[in-house]
């Protein structure tokens, strides 16, 4: 498991905004036909790294949801759109939310909610 701590940051909140982050497109996952979005996300006051991740079916109204961990300078470069799930569920915490979760968000651990 790996251990990130909480240094109390706002991009840490589970309703930080996007506009807090510089983002970048890492690719789509499309493992289970899920077409998740993946991004790299860099908070714009601690500078720490985010995984971000996105997954909606089009077919079936409030499923989206997202899961955000931050990720180490050395974990980044070896993070694709298919392992995004594994390291995220290896974190000890991660933040999710999304109409699925009826527009709550939390902190988690564990297995992610997908399919």
């Amino acid at each position: 498991m790996n251990k990130i701590p909480k240094i109390g940051c706002l991009c840490e909140k589970p309703t930080s905004d996007y506009t807090e982050y510089r983002s970048s497109e890492i690719g789509i996952d499309h493992t289970n036909g899920r077409n998740a979005e993946v991004t790299i996300q860099q908070c714009k006051l601690c500078q720490r790294i985010w995984i971000h991740y996105f997954v909606e079916s089009e077919n079936i109204s409030s499923s989206a949801r997202w899961y955000k961990g931050i990720v180490s300078k050395k974990d980044r470069p070896n993070i694709t759109p298919e392992n995004a799930v594994e390291f995220l569920e290896s974190l000890d915490w991660y933040v999710y939310g999304g109409d699925f979760f009826g527009g709550e968000a939390a902190f988690g651990e564990g297995k992610l909610n997908l399919d």
